[in-house]
């Protein structure tokens, strides 16, 4: 990933290290949202009933149900039903590894147990590739929109690790489609931030603003950016090189 030279987004197709400006749009349309304002998550390891976090002046947007094609829902569908094993190929790439332990590095001050953080950065890998995104990208993302809390909740609704609005379970899901599992959760929020950049032809800029619901401000992107850069930053080619 080369350095940004750039602190705001700049339009154009999503790479890394490229940021974009905003440019006004009519207004937000977004399906799925919850910037980090809008999700303050506890801090503690407190049960699951009492383990919810509600946002305060939260900014998650003018949530909206916009309907999909029924091709489009059927492919969604199909991706989050995926209900594969991890990858195992942590246990015999070397530079995977290293990746691994590099990361639970920088997140140990978050998630203090070891064990927690495996289990979530290898789910986060293996859902971000599967759905064509840099792992990077969705730690920034997840830092932003929850700061690595399982159970953050918003005050529009969004859900979890990536703040996946319910509605989407009964879209693209099933009636047991829980968003405060972990895989669940990170295979929805990456399934859909792939739908949003495959709508916008590669635009990161307006993708990431589908996906809070401020399309057309640069705010969150440029926050997700940040995060990305500036907190989990990795030479993605050398994990391509060792499969």
């Amino acid at each position: 990933m080369r350095a940004a030279t750039h602190r705001t987004f700049q339009r154009g197709r999503i790479r890394p290290g490229h940021m974009i400006t905003s440019q006004r749009q009519p207004g937000p349309r977004a399906l799925c949202g919850g910037a980090s304002q809008a999700c303050v998550a506890a801090e503690g390891g407190a049960p699951f009933g009492n383990h919810l976090a509600f946002g305060l002046g939260a900014q998650a947007g003018n949530q909206q149900y916009e309907p999909l094609a029924a091709s489009v829902q059927a492919a969604l569908h199909a991706a989050v039903a995926d209900q594969a094993p991890l990858d195992p190929s942590f246990q015999r790439s070397p530079e995977r590894a290293r990746w691994l332990a590099e990361m639970s590095q920088r997140l140990a001050k978050r998630i203090p147990d070891e064990t927690a953080r495996s289990e979530l950065l290898r789910a986060v890998h293996y859902e971000a590739t599967r759905a064509g995104l840099d792992p990077q990208l969705v730690l920034g993302l997840i830092q932003v929109e929850s700061g690595f809390k399982k159970y953050a909740l918003s005050t529009a609704g969004a859900r979890g690790y990536m703040q996946v609005m319910p509605f989407w379970t009964k879209l693209i899901g099933t009636p047991d489609s829980n968003l405060f599992h972990m895989r669940t959760n990170l295979r929805f929020g990456c399934t859909i931030l792939r739908h949003y950049l495959d709508i916008e032809k590669g635009d990161l800029f307006r993708a990431l603003g589908r996906y809070n619901g401020s399309l057309g401000r640069a705010e969150y992107p440029n926050l997700v950016r940040g995060a990305w850069e500036n907190n989990w930053s990795y030479p993605s080619y050398r994990l391509a090189q060792n499969p």
